[in-house]
């Protein structure tokens, strides 16, 4: 029988406090709590170089999905733990994410040359990436950005020559130092195909410990680090749509903190295993998170085989409530009509992120005409197709109900 704490089972317990109650058990989070309250030394952070960039950018990146403008002290805190890598788009709440950044180097103009910024545009169209641009720098209060990516693509022939000529020109006129893009959806086949290019900079891609060990995502990562080109991992949780349980999932939580770390931890702790991985860009809207990320990212230990054997148990056993991202396997079964992985991803932010604004928001963005097939359209062939045999219709169905 499992340990109870204050009436609820030790599993509950653990679930319940996440990242922020257990970050200290062996990671000591309050030490890099302590050595914050130097202003004049920042903790050593671990760094690697992205690439042929030759930028050595902190192997904790933070995710500005969140509210940056009215956390002013959260980024004060990243700056001075090491994180010099800094992630945003004109998309996070429709510009402030931005905006927030560029507050923070207003009041702390110093600071700008510390960091590497990453800001991204989903809009493509020649028309709008000159003035997108120009919109971002303004709200980042700075000349040039030092990563500049196409948002969300799901094909590497998103990128037009029209935009790989743009981003040169761009690159002259020292508005963007690096390009590249951002994919959480064929993310292999996006890799696969920049490898064979000489003009892809850097790239963020879905990444994490379901996906380390498929043949095609080893052979893509390969490839670009090959190629020079930085690879940045972002869902690094793994998180899905759905939650099934797991016989695996308490096995694994009990000897992983009884190793010193979380779960969590232990997820961001098993993709830093992989030297080709620059950084993890990770969503840490709270001190908590933020502070629990940083103990990982500063702990030298390594993750043991027998840890890496629970989390792929865990991954299998749970493998029917993750979305991997193959988005033109299930595209193709609908006939385009519905962007299935953009529905789960929405499902994702609600049920496991807990954002539900953020789910909402990102669900409006799709078409109206992309949102009324939601309803009509027949699933079972995306089902049949699905190498994770996800419930696809029940899915959709149930985000109809709760994003629409």
């Amino acid at each position: 029988m499992e340990q109870k704490k204050d009436g609820i089972s030790r599993r509950e317990f653990i679930k319940t406090v996440g990242l922020g109650g257990l970050a200290a058990t062996g990671l000591n989070t309050e030490k890099a709590l302590a050595a914050s309250q130097d202003e004049g030394k920042a903790p050593s952070m671990p760094k690697r170089k992205l690439g042929k960039t030759g930028l050595e950018i902190s192997i904790l990146c933070l995710g500005g999905m969140f509210d940056t403008v009215n956390n002013q002290l959260l980024l004060r805190q990243a700056y001075n733990w090491g994180i010099n890598c800094w992630d945003t788009a004109e998309a996070y709440g429709n510009g402030l994410s931005e905006e927030g950044y560029g507050r923070f180097f207003a009041r702390n103009p110093g600071a700008r040359k510390d960091i590497v910024v990453i800001t991204k545009l989903k809009n493509s169209t020649p028309g709008n990436l000159t003035p997108g641009l120009e919109k971002g720098l303004k709200r980042l209060n700075s000349e040039y950005v030092d990563l500049f990516f196409l948002h969300g693509i799901g094909d590497f022939s998103e990128i037009t020559p029209q935009v790989r000529d743009w981003a040169q020109q761009m690159k002259k006129a020292g508005k963007i130092r690096f390009f590249g893009f951002s994919t959480h959806a064929n993310m292999e086949d996006c890799l696969l195909a920049s490898a064979k290019v000489d003009w892809i900079d850097a790239i963020m891609f879905a990444y994490n410990f379901r996906l380390i060990n498929t043949r095609k995502m080893q052979e893509a990562v390969e490839a670009c680090t090959s190629a020079g080109v930085g690879l940045i991992a972002m869902k690094s949780q793994g998180s899905g749509p759905a939650k099934p349980e797991s016989e695996a999932e308490s096995a694994m939580l009990t000897k992983l903190i009884e190793r010193g770390f979380t779960d969590k931890q232990a997820k961001l702790k098993a993709v830093w295993e992989n030297p080709r991985i620059a950084a993890i860009c990770s969503q840490m809207p709270s001190l908590s998170i933020l502070s629990a990320n940083v103990a990982a990212a500063k702990d030298a230990t390594s993750l043991t085989r027998g840890d890496l054997r629970l989390l792929d148990s865990f991954a299998k056993e749970t493998r029917g409530g993750y979305c991997a991202g193959c988005g033109s396997i299930c595209a193709e079964a609908v006939d385009g009509k519905v962007p299935i992985n953009d529905v789960m991803r929405c499902l994702m932010y609600y049920r496991d992120y807990g954002d539900r604004d953020l789910a909402r928001e990102v669900f409006a963005q799709m078409p109206e005409t992309v949102r009324k097939h939601l309803a009509t359209t027949d699933y079972s062939a995306a089902e049949r197709s699905c190498p994770h045999d996800l419930e696809i219709g029940r899915l959709v169905r149930e985000a109809l109900t709760l994003l629409a």
